[in-house]
């Protein structure tokens, strides 16, 4: 949701003049695309990392308030669990040795909040889900204090009318049901912000759009939820069923899931905004006193509020920022595919293998989403979230191939021509997308690390939490995951 909102029962003329105010800011927002100068002096990339807290035994501690108090730090916050955090990595520039200086500036970062939540016992993780969560840990009762939680919980729950149902075929079967979103909490990601102007920002979301399979087959570190093996990247159907707002019925109508693909190749960052406005009824309908018409008629720069407030609950897997810094707008695409952890050299390595793609793919002579469908990349992020370096993923040129062989054969050397584009330091290039490339080669990523790993100690919970705490010191060596040995 991006910002805080206050605790509040809303009425129908709350409803109204939000729609109005949307409608109207919508309008702002496509003369600023015409006339408005936006900010891209230079291409940075920053990201958000969401973790979990555990305690010494690998379970979850709930702890959150206690443990940001304890890291007193502004670019820490809250996340919608009380076993969730999240840090705010600013944006930086890649070149040189950027991605070293980020590496070494979120460990650095990281290291500080561990000592600092050890003091009152938590442990920070980085995963995708967290293996040893049960049931009973995702309740209303271990939602965040903050209230823009509590709040949307109660208007996704208004709008679905009954109990949430989570229904994943992997491995193992789960099928249950949930009184509140705190499912959604067991999902924590990396989210990749690249800032592009406006008349680039259709190519750069339809690129994002094009690779998300391949990031999720390479990066997969979700296997675990209630104590079932499901899928390699659950994480991702995990969070469509856990903020979905439509009983069976609407489904079976054809209504938009808040948690969205999408379903076209666009043209304009307008699109992606106009989709919002027409297919998704307000969740939290709060005006600001802003007049965005008048700001812009009187050579300001209107921050639309309601309009990014109500983007903040369209779920998308590729989501349109806008924002205003000192005066200026500026547009971001954010990549929220990837799931966190094992390591920060995992992380900066999916994130250098994103920004290098980002850097080739949109400006291609034949774009790729030219040459395939946008039901096929939809279907590729769906086969690698179950799959992993296991699925076939299609790719223009190549056919339905194994994900791995589509990474090695046709995306890393793009990658690779990317980071040097960016002017990323050969060392530092090679270093990066040789993770990525460890992986492809042994098959192993954090997923298949779990997986294989609890069945080596003879499965059920005792193994998975042995297993988070093998997973744990591993981390924080920070040796990427494909290294990572399993128990004898």
């Amino acid at each position: 949701m991006g910002r805080d909102v206050p605790a509040i029962a809303f009425t129908r003329e709350d409803r109204r003049r939000y729609r109005d105010k949307v409608r109207r800011s919508l309008d702002v927002l496509a003369q600023m695309l015409r006339e408005s100068r936006f900010d891209v002096e230079r291409p940075l990339a920053g990201l958000e990392i969401e973790l979990n807290l555990v305690d010494s035994r690998g379970e979850p501690a709930m702890k959150n308030a206690e443990v940001l108090a304890a890291i007193a730090e502004p670019d820490w916050a809250t996340e919608l669990g009380q076993f969730n955090v999240e840090i705010n990595v600013a944006p930086q520039e890649l070149s040189g040795d950027g991605a070293r200086r980020l590496e070494d500036s979120v460990r650095r970062r990281l290291n500080r909040a561990q000592e600092r939540a050890g003091l009152v016992g938590g442990h920070l993780m980085l995963v995708g889900i967290l293996p040893t969560l049960r049931e009973s840990d995702v309740s209303e009762a271990t939602l965040s204090a903050n209230p823009r939680y509590k709040l949307l919980n109660e208007q996704i729950f208004a709008a679905r009318g009954e109990d949430l149902h989570i229904a994943i075929d992997g491995v193992d079967r789960l099928d249950t049901y949930a009184d509140s979103i705190t499912p959604e909490a067991a999902c924590t990601s990396v989210q990749l912000h690249l800032q592009v102007s406006p008349a680039a920002f259709a190519d750069h979301w339809n690129a994002a759009q094009a690779v998300a399979g391949p990031q999720v087959a390479v990066a997969a570190n979700s296997p675990f939820l209630f104590g079932r093996e499901l899928w390699r990247e659950t994480r991702i159907s995990l969070f469509e069923q856990a903020t979905d707002t439509r009983p069976e019925e609407l489904k079976a109508q054809g209504v938009r899931p808040r948690v969205w693909f999408g379903e076209r190749w666009i043209t304009s960052v307008f699109d992606l905004f106009e989709e919002n406005v027409r297919y998704f009824p307000a969740l939290l309908p709060i005006c600001e006193d802003e007049d965005p018409r008048k700001v812009l008629d009187d050579g300001g720069t209107p921050e639309l509020h309601e309009l990014t407030l109500h983007n903040g609950t369209v779920y998308r897997w590729n989501r349109p920022v806008y924002a205003v810094v000192d005066g200026v707008p500026h547009l971001r695409v954010e990549n929220r595919v990837l799931p966190a952890g094992p390591t920060v050299a995992d992380i900066v390595a999916n994130a250098a293998f994103y920004y290098g793609l980002m850097r080739v793919l949109p400006t291609a002579e034949r774009p790729v989403w030219t040459r395939m469908s946008f039901a096929a990349a939809e279907d590729n992020l769906r086969g690698a979230a179950r799959h992993g370096l296991d699925a076939r993923l299609y790719w223009p040129g190549l056919g339905e191939v194994p994900a791995a062989e589509l990474i090695l054969r046709r995306l890393l050397p793009l990658a690779h021509e990317g980071l040097d584009l960016w002017g990323v330091d050969p060392a530092q290039r090679d270093r990066l997308l040789g993770i990525i490339e460890g992986r492809c080669v042994t098959g192993r990523t954090g997923a298949t690390w779990q997986a294989e790993t609890v069945r080596a100690l003879g499965g059920g919970y005792d193994a998975l939490r042995e297993m988070t705490l093998r997973y744990i010191e591993h981390m924080h060596t920070n040796e990427p995951v494909h290294t990572w040995s399993y128990p004898d």
